[in-house]
C-alpha cells in the first residue's frame, strides 16, 4: 500500500512541467545522472527501513520469548508484581508506539522530499508519449517486428524469415508494462494498428509472469486485456475481442461494463456469420504522400550511390581554384549531379566537433518548423537546436570561413544564417522537406537576403544505425560520416527552387545524432554564384 501512495503521488508530479526530454538525445543521457540521485535517495530510504525493522523484529523476539519461557511457567508468575506491571506497561504504552509510529512516515517522506529536489529534471508525462512514439515511428521506418524490439533486438522479416537489422553492442529487453504503456500511448490515439501489435507482446509478458505484481507497474494483465480486446473491435477482429474480454472477465466477474462488451461483441458475431480474417493493415498517410519512398530509402543506409555505375560521380581532391586550399584540398565525394550533391570528408576535426557541441548545449530548444509566418513545434521534426555566432577567431567564425573556401559564397551574415547546431533525440528525425523557402511568407525572408540557395551540413558525430540524409524525388540516401560536410543547392540557377531537392533526416535508430546547419542565402552571392542567361536553368 506504501508503494501504491508513492507511485500515485510521483505520478502526480510528473505532470507539472511540459516534456521536452524525449526531443534531444544530450537531455536524455543527462536523465541518468538524475535518476543515478534517486537510486542513492531510495538506498537511504532502505536502510532506514531496514533499521526500523530491525527494531521491530527485536520488539517480537522479546515478547514471544516472554510468552514462550515465562508466561507458560506456572500460575504463581503473574503474582510477581514485577512480572504484571511490565506487561500492564507493555499493553499500555509499548505495544501502541510500535504500531502507531510515525518513523515509516517519516522515512516515506524523507524520500518524497529528496524526489521533489529532482522534480525539475525529470521526464513527464509528454516525455513519455514522445518516447513511444519514437519507438513507434522506428517500428515503422525500419519494418521492425515488435517481438524483436521486445527480445532488445532490432530485426525485419525478409524472406519470410527474421534478420537483424543492427545488433547494438547494449540492449534491453521490455516488460509487459512497458509493452502496456506503448500500447495505451497508441490507444489513446485511436491508433489500433500499433495499439494490438504492442498490447498483445504486453499480455504475452503479463500471461507469462502469473500472479506476480511488481509496485513500479502502472499496467497489469487486466488492463492489457481491457485494452487490447477493445483494440481488436475497432480493427474488426470482432472474435478476439471476445475471447479476450471473455478472458478479462475469468480476473474480474463483476466488471459490468466488460459483461455488456462481450453480449455486443456475441450479438455482432451472430448478425455477421462466420468471421472473415482481414489482417491487420498499417493506416496510409494523408499528410505524407512520399512515405513509401521516403521510408525505402531510410532503410538501404546509403546503398544507392552509383560511383561505378556512373562516370560522372568521381571523388578527387579539391581546391576550388583557391590558393589557401592547394596545400590540405578537400576530399570531395560527387554524390549526384541532379541535384549537385557533394560530400566533404573530414571537414572538421574532432576537437572542432566537441567544441561546436559544447558550445551548442546551455542554447539547445526545441526545433521548430515554419507554420505560416510563424515557427512552430511539430511531431515531423524531433530535435533541438541552438543558433551559434561567430567571430573570425572563434571556432564557428573558422568554420565559415572553411566553408566560404570550398563553396565560394558569401556566408557571413546576413548572407548566410547563424550556424545551427541540431541533437536529434529518441527516434529523432526530419520528415520529408525543403530547406527553401516555397512560400512568399516564409519566415526564411525574415532576413532580406533572398531565399536560401545552398546548404552545408556538418556530421558532428558518428550514429551507429539510421539517421541518413534521402533525397525523395532524387531517390537516393547519404549515410551520416562522421566529421564530413554535406552541400547541395537549393534553387536553380534562375531563382526557381529545385524539387530534386526535398529531403529528409531519417530516424536515428542507434546512436547519437549532432549536425551543424549553414544556410546561405541568394544576396551577396552575385559574383559568387551568377545567374544564369537562360532562364530555363
Amino acid at each position: 500500500m506504501k508503494f501504491c501512495v508513492l507511485v500515485c503521488f510521483l505520478s502526480g508530479l510528473l505532470s507539472v512541467v511540459r516534456g521536452e526530454m524525449y526531443t534531444s538525445l544530450l537531455n536524455v543521457k543527462q536523465a541518468v545522472s538524475v535518476e543515478r540521485k534517486l537510486i542513492d535517495y531510495l538506498r537511504t530510504y532502505i536502510e532506514q527501513e531496514l533499521e526500523r525493522l530491525e527494531d521491530i523484529k527485536r520488539f517480537y523476539a522479546k515478547v514471544s520469548d516472554l510468552h514462550t519461557e515465562l508466561y507458560k511457567g506456572p500460575a504463581v508468575t503473574m503474582a510477581n508484581p514485577l512480572v504484571a506491571f511490565t506487561l500492564i506497561k507493555r499493553l499500555h504504552s509499548e505495544w501502541l508506539n510500535v504500531v502507531y509510529s510515525n518513523e515509516a512516515l517519516e522515512n516515506l517522506q524523507a524520500l518524497r522530499s529528496s524526489y521533489e529536489e529532482e522534480e525539475a529534471d525529470l521526464p513527464n508525462l509528454e516525455d513519455l508519449q514522445g518516447a513511444a512514439k519514437g519507438l513507434m515511428r522506428l517500428q515503422d521506418v525500419y519494418a521492425l517486428q515488435v517481438s524483436s524490439l521486445v527480445r532488445g533486438r532490432f530485426q525485419r522479416v525478409t524472406n519470410g524469415e527474421s534478420v537483424d537489422v543492427y545488433m547494438p553492442a547494449v540492449s534491453v529487453q521490455l516488460s509487459g508494462d512497458d509493452c502496456f504503456l506503448v500500447g495505451k500511448v497508441a490507444y489513446e490515439q485511436e491508433d489500433y494498428y500499433h495499439s494490438v501489435q504492442w498490447l498483445e507482446e504486453s499480455v504475452r509478458l503479463f500471461r507469462g509472469a502469473g500472479e506476480e505484481w511488481s509496485p513500479e507497474n502502472e499496467g497489469t494483465l487486466e488492463d492489457a486485456l481491457d485494452h487490447l480486446a477493445f483494440s481488436h473491435f475497432k480493427t474488426g477482429n470482432v472474435s478476439y475481442a471476445l475471447s479476450l474480454s471473455q478472458e478479462l472477465l475469468h480476473h474480474n466477474p463483476m466488471n459490468g461494463r466488460v459483461l455488456q462488451n462481450v453480449k455486443k461483441y456475441e450479438k455482432l458475431l451472430v448478425a455477421a456469420g462466420p468471421p472473415r480474417g482481414t489482417g491487420l493493415t498499417r493506416p496510409s498517410s494523408s499528410y505524407l504522400r512520399t512515405r513509401d519512398t521516403y521510408e525505402r530509402l531510410c532503410r538501404t543506409r546509403g546503398s544507392q550511390r552509383r560511383h561505378f555505375a556512373n562516370p560522372h560521380l568521381f571523388c578527387d581532391y579539391f581546391t576550388n581554384n583557391n590558393p589557401a586550399l592547394i596545400l590540405m584540398p578537400a576530399k570531395r565525394e560527387v554524390v549526384s549531379l541532379q541535384p549537385y550533391v557533394v560530400l566533404y570528408h573530414d571537414f572538421v576535426t574532432d576537437t572542432e566537433a566537441e567544441d561546436i557541441k559544447s558550445l551548442a548545449q546551455p542554447g539547445l530548444r526545441r526545433s521548430v518548423v515554419a507554420a505560416g509566418e510563424k515557427q512552430a513545434t511539430a511531431d515531423y521534426r524531433i530535435s533541438k537546436s541552438a543558433w551559434l555566432k561567430g567571430s573570425a577567431q572563434s571556432i564557428v567564425g573558422k568554420l565559415d570561413q572553411r566553408i566560404s573556401l570550398l563553396t565560394g559564397l558569401n556566408v557571413k551574415h546576413p548572407y548566410g544564417e547563424y550556424l545551427q547546431v541540431v541533437n536529434y533525440g529518441i527516434g529523432g528525425h526530419y520528415e520529408p522537406h525543403f530547406d527553401h523557402a516555397t512560400s512568399p511568407s516564409s519566415p526564411v525572408f525574415k532576413l532580406k537576403t533572398g531565399n536560401r540557395v545552398a546548404t552545408f551540413m556538418i556530421y558532428l558525430s558518428p550514429v551507429e544505425a539510421g539517421g541518413s540524409t534521402a533525397f525523395i524525388y532524387a531517390n537516393f540516401s547519404v549515410p551520416v560520416v562522421e566529421k564530413a560536410a554535406i552541400f547541395w543547392w537549393n534553387l536553380h540557377r534562375n531563382g526557381e527552387g529545385d524539387d530534386n531537392t526535398l529531403h529528409a533526416g531519417c530516424p536515428v535508430l542507434i546512436g547519437d545524432k549532432w549536425v551543424a546547419n549553414k544556410w546561405i542565402h541568394e544576396y551577396g552571392q552575385e559574383f559568387q554564384h551568377r545567374c544564369s542567361l537562360n532562364p530555363q536553368e
